[in-house]
């Protein structure tokens, strides 16, 4: 299933392959997937980071800084990180934990899915804790990602997470796929599917209001956990005329925290100017947090 190519022009050779490793920024390894109708993406291996959704027309999904620095140990700036074992703040670990900022490797051997995929252009990863890892948060763990395009250009994220503590013992944590999406203006953008939730603002010390709109738009800087949000919402781009679907389900035994955050980054200035065709970006990202082992997964239609 997996192809190489070491070179742009091996690459080029490799076009009609649905999955291709190459390297990236930096010499970076990466895997290239591709659709038949033409949509792709791109996975680097450093974070397990998606860096690119096209659609069949070639045109971006996905914001990246072009102030990304792709050089470990500084994480990808944009497209999906990954957010493990700690989203944000919400413990004692480095913001957004550490796996975004280590080396995945190629699954090889997954274990199966419980529903076998007919989709062809998937790759599968895994992380596995370093020892300097076990120093910083002490939990033996399996955190195994597959990314896959469907034949209509759908991107599908699902992680599978394993306690691997010789002892059994439970632990919690926190995750995200923190993703970015490229969006026209943020004044031409609305997000469906949050309406009558209660939310905590991040930028009033999380004091916890109800969303009294029937829609969120964005008129100024918005910084926003919802809590007890339904399995999907919709970001509306009405000067593109695009859509994203955003469906997650899983994680049945998902404790306390279960919500999507969606915020704007308004008011980074280190943003500004950065991409002279994108204004803004969206964020949004799916929060959770467990016990012994869990699957969840995230898709995105457009």
């Amino acid at each position: 299933m997996l192809a190489s190519a070491s070179t742009p022009a091996a690459e080029e050779k490799q076009e009609l392959a649905p999955v291709v490793q190459c390297k990236g920024v930096n010499d970076l390894d990466k895997v290239v997937l591709r659709e038949v109708r033409g949509s792709s993406a791109e996975v680097y291996l450093y974070g397990g980071h998606v860096t690119s959704w096209k659609d069949e027309h070639g045109d971006e999904l996905l914001f990246v800084s072009n102030k990304a620095i792709f050089k470990p140990p500084k994480a990808i700036r944009g497209g999906i990180p990954i957010c493990f074992p700690q989203f944000s703040n919400f413990g004692n670990l480095e913001q957004h934990g550490f796996a975004r900022n280590r080396v995945w490797t190629i699954d090889t051997d997954p274990p199966p899915f419980p529903v076998p995929t007919t989709n062809t252009a998937y790759i599968d990863l895994i992380l596995k804790p370093t020892e300097e890892d076990l120093k910083i948060w002490p939990h033996s763990f399996e955190y195994r990602l597959r990314v896959a395009l469907s034949p209509g250009g759908d991107l599908m994220l699902t992680s599978r997470i394993r306690n691997t503590n010789a002892d059994g013992k439970p632990f919690s944590f926190t995750f995200a796929y923190h993703t970015y999406f490229k969006i026209s203006d943020i004044s031409e953008v609305r997000v469906e599917g949050l309406e009558t939730l209660d939310y905590l603002d991040n930028l009033q010390d999380r004091a916890r209001f109800t969303e009294q709109g029937d829609a969120i738009v964005f008129e100024s800087e918005l910084d926003r956990i919802y809590l007890g949000t339904p399995s999907k919402i919709a970001i509306i781009d009405h000067e593109k005329k695009r859509t994203f679907v955003v469906r997650k389900g899983g994680l049945p035994d998902a404790g306390l925290v279960n919500a999507y955050l969606l915020f704007v980054c308004l008011s980074l200035k280190s943003f500004e100017n950065e991409v002279p065709e994108v204004s803004y970006i969206v964020c949004y990202s799916c929060l959770e947090s467990l016990g012994q082992k869990g699957k969840g997964y995230v898709r995105f239609w457009r």
